[in-house]
């Protein structure tokens, strides 16, 4: 055997996930264990369905599946499939009393009334790409619940506002899949490792850039968005930017928070109170947006500010590095 093969051997496999949690458990903002398990059950659940995403052309789970959920989208066949299996897992790892799904209309209750977390959840976000190859994505909100501990969750559980949030995060299948999150502290990514099933640490205490030369927006509606952020977009290009639009929240934002760049969905004629949803896609990524020196913005205030009324509230949204959304929202 060649040194250089010996070395190669001998390099060390790196951080997982399991050992990150473990060493980090004291910098949790509750560091009991459950919360520690519930990051491990969503790993699973995302190990899950990147296999089946990995799949999805062998086995005909690719495609539409002829429904809407209650956003009044049409639904994927996979949108159904992650659905099922974050739900399952969630509810198999006990952690967690309740589940609002972007797939469901009311709150899934998962059985086990004494779990001290609630989760909100876009299961599949950007599924419409999958029959193209497009990265992917799951977007994740943990909150401890306010109702008494062996009571059913309510509402009252989710309608905590961006700034409880305890933990939010992201997993997005592409060439490679990621894991990112935070628990409050900063924010680390880690890449699944296929051979090992395990997901490895591989960007440590991510720093978005303060600015950035990305914009990404679907300019098909710039008619139809205020004159503030037409003028935005004038000047992006004016200086020469770079346009980049996957139509994956997941993997827009995800190029953005490493390169730096901004993400826009701003309100339309078609749809004045923006068309992301608050609670599990706007206030996760804001949150790790924030943690990482960036910002986001709903064109008014932060993000993390705004008082949430509904479950499948909308919003506007602004988000990615600090000194491009300050410029976007600019009066």
């Amino acid at each position: 055997m060649s040194s250089k093969t010996a070395q190669e051997l001998a390099l060390p496999v790196g951080v997982t996930l399991d050992r990150f949690i473990m060493l980090s458990q004291s910098a949790f903002p509750y560091a009991t264990g459950e919360l520690s398990q519930l990051l491990r059950d969503i790993a699973l659940a995302g190990k899950i369905i990147n296999r089946e995403i990995n799949r999805a052309g062998l086995v005909d789970i690719a495609g539409g599946n002829g429904t809407e959920n209650v956003q009044g989208e049409n639904q994927q066949k996979l949108d159904i499939v992650a659905n099922i299996r974050f739900i399952r897992a969630l509810k198999n790892g006990g952690e967690v009393c309740a589940i609002l799904s972007e797939e469901d209309e009311d709150i899934i209750h998962t059985g086990n009334d004494q779990g001290k977390y609630v989760v909100a959840m876009d299961p599949l976000d950007g599924s419409s790409n999958i029959d193209v190859n497009v990265s992917i994505g799951t977007i994740f909100s943990i909150y401890r619940r306010v109702t008494p501990t062996g009571t059913a969750a309510t509402m009252e559980d989710f309608l905590q506002g961006g700034r409880k949030q305890i933990a939010a995060g992201y997993i997005l299948y592409g060439s490679s899949t990621m894991l990112v999150f935070s628990t409050g502290e900063d924010v680390n990514g880690f890449t699944l490792d296929q051979s090992l099933g395990e997901f490895i640490l591989s960007h440590k205490n991510i720093c978005s850039p303060k600015s950035g030369n990305i914009f990404s927006v679907n300019e098909g509606n710039y008619y139809s968005y205020l004159e503030s952020v037409q003028k935005y977009l004038d000047n992006c290009k004016r200086k020469g930017f770079s346009a980049r639009y996957i139509g994956s929240l997941v993997g827009d934002f995800h190029r953005n928070l490493l390169k730096g760049g901004i993400y826009l969905y701003p309100s339309t004629k078609k749809d004045p109170k923006g068309k992301l949803r608050l609670l599990y896609e706007c206030y996760p990524l804001a949150f790790l947006a924030e943690k990482s020196g960036g910002k986001a913005s709903d064109g008014f205030g932060a993000i993390l500010d705004i008082i949430p009324t509904s479950g499948h509230q909308r919003s506007p949204i602004f988000v990615g590095s600090a000194a491009m959304v300050e410029e976007a929202v600019k009066p």
